[in-house]
């Protein structure tokens, strides 16, 4: 991941809303949910999830599959991690003491 592609993620995550979906999709795991679960859960107007949904799909955050007529969305790790990992490369590099950031795996599930 790369500095723009950092700066996407994190534009996509500062706004309450977006943050609620993609946390509401890490806590779900990969099966993922339909969009009307999410708007159920999380007490968001079809039009405004809709539109919440498709930014963070643009900055890769999240990813859907089309079933029929309905769509799974399920948070993506690897975007999350990558721009993780993009903040903290050069975690304590001017320092004596050690990084504590770990990523063991990049996928999370």
């Amino acid at each position: 991941m790369d500095k723009l592609d950092t700066i996407n993620t994190l534009d996509a995550l500062a706004q309450e809303s977006r943050l609620d979906i993609f946390r509401l999709l890490v806590e779900k795991g990969p099966e993922g949910l339909m969009m009307g679960a999410i708007g159920e859960r999380l007490g968001l107007p079809h039009a405004t999830l809709s539109f919440h949904l498709d930014k963070l799909r643009q900055s890769g955050l999240i990813k859907y599959e089309k079933q029929g007529r309905a769509a799974i969305y399920r948070a993506n790790y690897d975007a999350l991690v990558g721009a993780i990992r993009y903040l903290s490369e050069n975690c304590c590099k001017e320092s004596h003491m050690s990084c504590r950031i770990e990523i063991k795996d990049k996928n999370c599930c």
